[in-house]
Order: structure tokens, then sequence, then C-alpha cells
């Protein structure tokens, strides 16, 4: 009897997979919001009439057409590959919904199957995706594309294959995925939603690392029209398109040309906004340090504003904090030790920058999941998450662990002498000491760095923590650098410090490795900025992705965020918990603000109503 029921059992396992029956999306925890006969988002207007054009302004410059590999990585037109403004030429095999933590809906790939441990994923391609020449999406596009960017790709493109066993097709429209002990939950929605799919018919892979601006072919909605390399870039709708009318793309790509124009300083791009020259000017820019609430309130006393041509509005995502601050390159040996990090920490007024350089109307961040149930700040630690912390619990402060850590609030006079008592006597214990007004360590050499910054804003605030630095004898230099100097240099973590976001969603996952898992630290191209390498963290970034209940995946990310928090890694700044936008009134919107707050794709010109 036993041997036969061992014998059966295998083949139980088989049927079982076999009769996975494909379904419309995938979702990280639970199943989607959207059943399979879903008409559109819930936060699109599905009738809105196509038409008209709109105008982005950026900072910085482009060289190429190609953002997947290292040559290209921050230097490439933007539209190409691009959550914010939407994927305008390269699409992936599925979509991701603005209002759900993580959940998938078909795309190029119509439905997807799996089993319950996700072993395997099954992407079965739509039969009507098409390129922009008119040839049909096929599997071997699929799998050149994960070869290819294997190969030849940048982080983390360059791993999409690391937890894959065999890659096959499947009959004329399946691409099957057998995965290898590497995966988690998460590997087949990261190779769905984070996976640009390239034409093999279109693409040289000899020459695909050299990221130039050559003739481009993808499936998305828009073609390239026109450009002036580093200046502007024009997209024109393709009215071929193939995927017009999925469900997931109904109320998506609504104008007819979409042009972003390229400018050197942030201040240049406002007066062009103000002009009429680009039509949307976001304000409240945590990624490159935009956000001035004194600009917001007093900046719009000009004519087109006045008129009330132009309309201010504030929407509220329902995300956690993220964490902005300055950074500390750990990989020099002047920022390896904790203490030192956490001394240079307090140093930091915030309470009087606030005040007087950000018009007072910020918080300052307190952990990297702030405001949400994944957030060590003000939720102590549980069983569960002291389980998965082990020994690593004994590294934490009582304070960390009860959620009740907070960087210290100065009496905001911008010498907040018991603050400063305190951060000097950290330096003390890592080796320093003040001598003739220096803060030198046993060699009598001056503890100084330097800090990078990338436009005005963030220069401001840095003058801000050099003036504190001096009054305890700390050297801090500034250096203000152009967009190319600043990307080229992020690349190979040529600086000591810079000032950089970290964005929060309530699905982390996978991008965790390339921000702060070890294998991460000298890959050039990283977000590993920091240089971070524990491997109390790389555990616990594994105990996230593989947690399959609510309960286990809100106690890892909880026990991530005390780790990172307790490496004193980054000085936090603030988070805005509002999106300040500023837009022509010619641009129409849909009521409803989903879950990670307003998308630009899904807006549309009233002129052409």
């Amino acid at each position: 009897m036993r041997r036969c029921l061992m014998a059966v059992i295998p083949a139980l396992l088989l049927s079982s997979a076999a009769l996975a029956e494909p379904v419309h999306g995938i979702s990280m925890h639970g199943t989607p919001a959207l059943s399979a006969d879903y008409k559109s988002f819930p936060y699109v207007n599905p009738n809105v009439k196509k038409g008209g054009k709109i105008a982005y302004g950026v900072v910085g410059t482009f060289d190429s057409l190609n953002p997947f590999v290292l040559r290209g990585m921050r230097t490439t037109a933007r539209g190409v590959w691009d959550p914010d403004f939407g994927n305008l030429l390269y699409e992936p095999l599925m979509q991701r919904s603005n209002d759900e933590p993580f959940s998938l809906y078909g795309l190029l790939a119509e439905s997807v199957e799996w089993d319950d441990e996700r072993t395997y994923t099954q992407f079965n391609l739509n039969p009507k995706a098409r390129w922009q020449d008119g040839k049909p999406v096929t599997p071997e596009d699929v799998m050149f594309t994960l070869e290819l960017l294997k190969e030849k790709g940048r982080p983390p493109f360059n791993n999409r294959l690391t937890a894959v066993e065999k890659m096959e097709k499947v009959g004329e429209h399946g691409v099957r995925f057998t995965f290898n002990d590497k995966a988690n939950r998460e590997t087949p929605l990261i190779l769905a939603s984070s996976t640009p799919i390239l034409p093999k018919h279109a693409i040289d892979a000899e020459t695909f690392e050299k990221a130039g601006l050559g003739p481009v072919v993808g499936s998305g909605p828009y073609k390239i029209k026109s450009m002036r390399p580093g200046e502007k870039i024009i997209w024109e709708r393709d009215p071929n398109y193939w995927g017009k009318d999925v469900p997931s793309k109904v109320g998506f790509d609504n104008y007819d040309e979409i042009s972003i124009t390229y400018f050197l300083q942030v201040n240049s791009m406002f007066e062009a906004f103000k002009k009429g020259d680009i039509d949307m000017y976001p304000e409240g820019d945590a990624i490159n340090g935009n956000a001035d609430s004194s600009h917001w309130g007093s900046a719009y006393n000009f004519p087109a504003a006045n008129r009330g041509d132009i309309l201010k509005e504030v929407f509220e995502p329902r995300l956690p904090s993220g964490m902005f601050g300055f950074v500390f390159n750990t990989r020099k040996p002047i920022f390896a030790d904790e203490k030192v990090r956490e001394g240079l920490s307090y140093v930091l007024d915030f309470e009087w920058l606030n005040r007087n350089i950000l018009g007072g109307a910020f918080s300052r961040t307190q952990s990297y999941w702030q405001n949400s149930s994944l957030g060590a700040y003000g939720n102590p630690a549980n069983e569960k998450e002291l389980a998965l912390l082990g020994d690593a619990a004994k590294r934490l402060s009582p304070e960390i662990l009860a959620g009740t850590y907070m960087m210290p609030v100065s009496d905001g006079s911008g010498a907040d002498r018991k603050v400063l008592r305190k951060a000097v006597d950290l330096l003390q214990e890592a080796g320093y000491k003040i001598t003739a007004g220096r803060m030198v360590d046993a060699q009598g050499r001056q503890l100084a760095f330097e800090v990078m910054t990338q436009n005005p804003a963030q220069e401001r605030i840095a003058l801000a923590y050099q003036r504190s630095l001096k009054l305890i004898g700390v050297n801090m230099a500034i250096r203000s650098v152009d967009d190319g100097q600043y990307q080229a240099r992020s690349n190979n973590f040529d600086y000591d410090m810079i000032i950089r976001s970290y964005p929060s969603s309530l699905s982390p996952g996978i991008e965790q490795y390339n921000r702060w898992d070890s294998t991460s630290r000298d890959a050039p191209g990283s977000f590993n900025y920091a240089g971070a390498a524990d491997p109390d963290i790389d555990r616990m970034i594994e105990a996230l992705l593989q947690a399959r209940s609510t309960e286990d995946f809100e106690a890892a990310v909880r026990g991530y965020d005390r780790l990172l928090v307790s490496g004193h890694y980054v000085i936090p700044l603030y988070y805005i918990g509002a999106q300040w936008v500023a837009h022509w009134k010619h641009l129409g919107k849909p009521d409803v603000t989903p879950l990670f707050g307003y998308q630009k794709p899904v807006w549309w010109d009233n002129r052409a109503q």
C-alpha cells in the first residue's frame, strides 16, 4: 500500500500543476481586488476623449534610449520605460494597479497560471499583442529579452533569471518559468511587472549595451516623433497601438502628443511653467530635495496664476513615508564606525532647518515605513518579529524595539548645547576629541568629509548642516555638480555623502536587494548608496520576500526597518504627507485618487473634449 501511495502522489502533484487554471491577475498576498470581468482600473476615466497634448519638464539631460544598461542608466530619455510618465515605448507582461499594494493584471500576457507554492509561473501572451512595426509579440521575444538582460543588462535587470531554473515556450503563446531555490513569492510578479519585453527581431544583441539614440521599436502606445539630445523629446501616439482596449490600459495614454523638455535647474523649469512652455509643475519632490513650502505658498503670484489659468492641487496618497536624508557612504573609512554616523546624525538641527529653510511645514522622518503598519516607529516588536530578528535583537536599543526611538528634538536655536553634547560624546566613544576647536582623531586628523549635492534645494539643506557641524569642529565641504557628474559619481559610489530618497511602498520586495543587500554593495549602478553589508539585513530581506501571511510580512518589514534605523546609514530629514501639483487648467484628471497618489498617465487635455 505504501509503495502504491508513493507512486500515486507524484502523479497527483503533476496533475494538480497541469490543471492550474489561467487567471487574469496575480497579487503578492491574497487575490487581486478586481474580478476577471473588470472593464478598467477604478482611478481612470474610461470615457475620456483622447487627443490634445501635454508638455512635461524635467531637470537633467539625456543621451540614450536604453535605460537597461549601465551606460544609459540615468541618462535615458524619459518615457522609454517610465513609471511616472508611463511606459510609452516598452511594456511589461502585466500592468500594476496603483490602487492596490501589489496586484497585476493582464497586458502583453493576457493570463497567468501557477501552482500554490509558485514553483513555476506561466504567462500566456495576448495573441493581439503587436510591435509597432506590426510583427507579433512572441514567447521568443520574452526569452530573448531575459537572456539579453542577463548578459548585458544593468542591475537589477541582469538578475531576473537568477531565480529561474528553466525558461521554456509552451504552445504558441505561453512562456513558463520554473523556479529554483533562490526564488520567492515575489519572483513571478517582478518578471511580470518590472521587466520590459524587447523585440528580438529589432535589437542587435552585439551593440545593445552601447546605449545610443538609434531607431527603436516597442510595443507601447507612443513612438518618437522628434528629439534634440539633451534638450527635448516628443512622443506621438501610435494610431495602431494594439493594447488600447485592454482593460488595464483603458483610460490611459490620453494625449496625441507628449513632449518632455530638459532643464539645467529647477528654477529654469519653473519659469518655463509660468510662461506656459510646460503644463505641470510637481512641488514637494523629496527625491530631488525640492520640497519648499514657502515656494508653494508664495511663488504663484504671477499673471497666469492670478487669472486662474493655473490650478494648485494637493493629493494625499495612502503610502508610508519613505526615507529622505543625508546618506553616509560606509565604504569610506571615516563612516565605517556606526558611532560616528550616529553622532554626526544628531548634529543636524532639524527644528532650526524646518523653521528657517523649509517654512515649518514638514515633519521629521523617524523610520523607513513611517505612518503604516509596516513601520517600526510607533509599533513595538511583537513575539513574531523578535523570533525573526533572533540574536540581531540584542544589537537594538530598548527604544528601537519598543518603537519609541526618534531623532533628538532641539530647541530650534541652531546651537542646542544639550543635543550637541550628546553628539560629541558619541564621537568621543569612536575615538575623536575636540582640540583647538577641531574634532580630531588619535593622530590629530580633523574629521572632514564632503557632501555632493544635485540642485539648489539640496545645497540649502547642506549649508544648514554645515553650519551645525562647524560648532563641534567638523569640517564638511559642499560640492554641487551637474546632473551628468552626479549620475556618474553615484553609479560608482564616488562620494562621501549624498542626499537621496528611499521611497517606500506597502509591498516592499525584491527591490530591497538592490538597496540594502550585501550583494549590491559593490555592484556599479546599484542603489546601495550607503554601502550596507549586514548579514542580519540580508536575512530580514529574505524573510519579507518569503512571507506568505500578512502577519509574517508585517513582522519581517518591521524588523528590517529597525535594523536600518539602528545602523544610522541615513540622517533622516522630512517626509511629505501630500503631493503638491500645479498645472495649467486645460489639464483634466479623474475624480478618484488611488492608493499611490495622482497618476500622470491617466490625465487628459480638456481641449480635446
